[in-house]
């Protein structure tokens, strides 16, 4: 059986009504009220507290405060005047038992417009985020799209410079070769005449042997009428000799040269222009500066400047297939491997720098240094520390004195250390 809660002390203005509850030794909570526009209800089981009130209040700013073993109501009349009572008298028990329900269907239906209300505010701040997320990423989208056109742009300029660069140098060539071969003609023409001038004699000489010939002995001899009547013979057209020699590559003459060891390296040579062609048939389309593994390699160094890692990659892959040979290529590939998380990638391409960086001489210290922390730092973020610290120490004893790198090993020391007492 509920016990009824009948004292109270209550008092009024012509806006707001005053409720004081006593409530010694329970244990109150806002979950033990209930009010709506005109019933007011505590129930702390077994006790219990019940009023419909003499007029409708406002139920959304009335307030309920709770300490010291009291509830202190404040509650607000929709319309000033003053109360006769604090509750409804002479109502009968049909008419109390609807307003209990009539309130409880307010409340429910309050509950549920509150309810919606937090669902489409809900949707509201959902499509807010997706539409603020939506014009981050396009600014995104925009500003890598305005770096790959300023790149292109860029490389475009670079490369119609080029162009005018190799046009003037042929240019000039060509000019050069024009003006040799015009003195070369001259040259010819002066030697031709030099020759002419040797061969024909002058006027004078000619009248005198005639006199000489004619004064002999008084007569004339068959000889001297038929040199009167003598055509001296046309000069001699030029010709040019050709003289061919046996194709060499090499400069030196073939008796100084060393036969087998050359023929060797031709042969080599020919094997490998072979393999180039057969694994590069699918880019006979690029241009001719992108068949420079050096020009793709300067692009690729570009790209990964600017933050475009897989751009730079295609570059450096490209490079290595036509010139597997350059520790440069597979150093600057792994550097891209680490930053898209590429790891085993990375370690596969240090490894092969390393392997292409022998014999160790001061030349590649630098690059093999960088082949060792590149492979190290692979290790250590695939947690294999052990392998790591070794590359890292490999690295410390071509340069000793590398503070970050004695750091970053230090710190792997450490981490090994933390791992084994762990375990």
């Amino acid at each position: 059986m509920p016990v009824w809660l009948r004292e109270y002390r209550w008092r009024q203005t012509a806006s707001a009504v005053y409720l004081s509850l006593p409530v010694r030794g329970l244990r109150v909570t806002p979950a033990n009220i209930f009010c709506t526009d005109q019933y007011l209800k505590v129930s702390i089981p077994p006790f219990i507290f019940e009023a419909i009130l003499y007029a409708p209040i406002d139920d959304t700013n009335s307030t309920a405060k709770i300490g010291n073993g009291i509830i202190f109501f404040t509650l607000y009349k929709k319309e000033a005047a003053v109360w006769d009572s604090l509750t409804l008298a002479n109502a009968n028990k049909e008419k109390l038992q609807y307003l209990r329900e009539n309130a409880v269907l307010k409340a429910h239906e309050k509950a549920k417009e509150e309810t919606e209300a937090k669902k489409v505010t809900k949707q509201e701040h959902k499509k807010y985020a997706l539409e603020a997320t939506m014009k981050l990423e396009e600014a995104e989208r925009k500003r890598i799209e305005d770096l790959k056109e300023k790149e292109r742009q860029k490389v475009t300029k670079e490369l119609e410079l080029w162009k005018k660069q190799q046009d003037a140098a042929e240019k000039q060539k060509r000019v050069q070769k024009e003006g040799e071969l015009h003195q070369e003609v001259e040259q010819l023409k002066e030697k031709k005449k030099e020759k002419i001038n040797k061969i024909l004699p002058n006027e004078g000489t000619s009248e005198t042997r005639i006199k000489v010939t004619k004064g002999c002995r008084g007569s004339y001899s068959m000889f001297s009428e038929n040199l009167k009547e003598e055509q001296l013979p046309a000069p001699r057209s030029a010709a040019t000799i050709k003289i061919n020699f046996t194709s060499r590559v090499f400069p030196t003459a073939l008796r100084e040269s060393r036969v087998a060891e050359e023929e060797e390296w031709l042969h080599k040579q020919t094997e490998a222009r072979r393999t180039v062609s057969a694994d590069l048939s699918e880019l006979e389309d690029l241009k001719e500066e992108e068949k420079n593994p050096d020009w793709l390699k300067d692009k690729g160094n570009k790209m990964f400047a600017t933050g475009n890692y897989l751009a730079a990659v295609n570059a450096y892959n490209l490079a290595v297939r036509l010139n597997n040979k350059l520790p440069p290529l597979y150093l600057n590939r792994a550097a891209c491997h680490l930053k898209l998380r590429n790891l085993h990638k990375a370690i596969e391409d240090s490894s092969k720098a390393l392997e292409l960086l022998t014999p160790p001489v001061p030349d590649n210290e630098n690059a093999r240094v960088k082949a060792y922390v590149r492979r190290g730092t692979a290790f250590c973020q695939l947690e294999l520390y052990t392998e790591g610290l070794q590359d890292y120490e490999a690295a410390l004893k071509i340069d000793p004195k590398n503070k970050n790198i004695e750091k970053d090993a230090e710190k792997i020391r450490h981490l090994i250390q933390g791992t084994t007492q762990d375990s």
